[in-house]
C-alpha cells in the first residue's frame, strides 16, 4: 500500500538513504496507484527499474497515460522490470530487501 511518507521520500526527502528511497519507490510501483499519478512519480519508478534499483510490480497496470505496465512475471528473466534485472544489477541482497517491502 502506498504510503503519504512514501510519497514524501521519493519527492522530495534528500536525506533518504538509497535503500529507503529504493523501499519508498517499490512499495510505488507495487501499489499500482502511483502508476496512474501525472509526472515525476512515473518517471522515477522507471528510472528505478531501468536502474535496476526496483522491480516491476507484481500484478500488470497502466499509467496516467493509458500505457500498458507489465507485472514482473510478465517480462522474460533477466530483462528489464525483472527480478533477475535487479540481482544482475544491485545483488541478491538488494532483491531480497525490496521484494520484502
Amino acid at each position: 500500500m502506498l504510503k503519504l511518507s512514501d510519497i514524501n521520500t521519493i519527492e522530495c526527502d534528500e536525506d533518504a538513504s538509497p535503500e529507503e528511497l529504493a523501499c519508498a519507490l517499490q512499495r510505488a510501483i507495487n501499489s499500482l496507484e502511483a502508476w496512474k499519478f501525472q509526472g515525476s512519480m512515473g518517471r522515477s519508478m522507471m528510472r528505478a527499474i531501468e536502474a535496476g534499483h526496483c522491480m516491476l510490480g507484481l500484478e500488470a497496470t497502466k499509467n496516467y497515460y493509458g500505457a500498458n505496465i507489465p507485472s514482473r512475471t510478465d517480462v522474460l528473466p533477466s530483462t528489464l522490470g525483472s527480478r533477475e534485472w535487479v540481482v544482475n544489477h544491485m545483488g541478491e541482497e538488494w532483491a531480497q530487501m525490496i521484494e520484502g517491502v
